[in-house]
């Protein structure tokens, strides 16, 4: 049972990039309108994704659980605030921060730049900054849509409109390109946002997901959950010797051995894959790996 349960554990983080393309593309199923310069507005963009996902993506299959949060969180009269609330606390219950890991394009995004050859830096003497993910969800997720409304109670947008490069990736510019009318119609909103999606883009290259670490609200909502979430990441005390591998393996600066369930850790695996005694492997609703009493 306890071979069984790495080899599966291990087998799911080798699988990762294939999971994370396949969830990219469930996301963004409508390719063909990327090429003709128009938004899909069926039924199913009416159901929030998991993921960082423009809305206004031509592409796009369903809608951003932030982007429609923000929209209605300034009025209790909207029925779908309390329906994205549940969505925010069921998939982190259940996931926490492995939506980050294996079903956000815009992760997936900065994984792929990541692997560009170059030099890459480190960001464990950059902790501190993983806090202001969390300013920026009080501010421009909550507190500024919720004072800022139009007529109808809806909220401004403004984490969205000001901040988030992934509108500019999968929005601005697909739509600017296979529609004329928006293209003349950009402004300095959308160079302003170009020059956040190309500060994230260098960033990328040098540093392990630095949106996902410092900026992101949706990981700062998942990484509340992670301590209480059902799938974890467990650590078999019997067998770990200690050597740090796993630690070293994380790029989310986690130390894996003191707390494998950290709000940062967003179960890629990597310390799985590192682990050279199998001590590490994923755990969902208490089942986990078990101690090897025939050693």
């Amino acid at each position: 049972m306890d071979k069984k349960t790495s080899l599966i554990s291990k087998k799911i983080a080798s699988l990762r990039g294939g999971i994370q393309a396949a969830a990219t593309l469930i996301t963004n199923i409508h390719l063909p309108n990327l090429f003709k310069g128009k938004i899909y507005q069926g039924n199913a963009k009416t159901v929030c994704v998991p993921g960082l996902n423009c809305y206004s993506c031509p592409a796009a299959t369903g809608a951003c659980p932030i982007g429609a949060f923000q929209a209605v969180v300034g009025s209790s009269q909207f029925k779908f605030t309390y329906y994205i609330t549940g969505f925010f606390i069921l998939l982190g219950v259940m996931l926490g921060r492995f939506i980050c890991g294996f079903l956000c394009p815009f992760g997936w995004f900065q994984d792929l730049l990541h692997k560009i050859p170059g030099k890459k830096l480190s960001t464990a003497k950059l902790k501190p900054l993983r806090y202001l993910k969390y300013v920026i969800l009080i501010v421009f997720v909550i507190l500024l849509p919720m004072l800022v409304t139009n007529s109808i109670g809806m909220g401004d947008p403004f984490f969205c409109k000001y901040i988030c490069p992934q509108g500019v990736l999968e929005g601005a510019i697909p739509l600017s390109i296979g529609n004329a009318a928006i293209r003349f119609a950009l402004g300095k909103l959308f160079s302003f946002k170009c020059m956040i999606l190309i500060a994230v883009i260098v960033l990328s290259i040098l540093f392990y997901r630095p949106f996902c670490k410092w900026i992101c609200p949706l990981g700062a909502i998942y990484s509340l959950f992670n301590k209480v979430s059902l799938l974890k990441i467990t650590v078999d005390s019997s067998k770990c010797v200690g050597c740090g591998q796993c630690s070293n393996a994380c790029k989310m600066d986690v130390d894996v051995c003191k707390t494998p369930d950290h709000p940062e850790c967003i179960r890629c695996g990597a310390c799985i894959k590192a682990c050279p005694k199998d001590a590490i492997c994923y755990r969902f609703m208490g089942k986990s790996c078990q101690k090897n009493d025939n050693r």
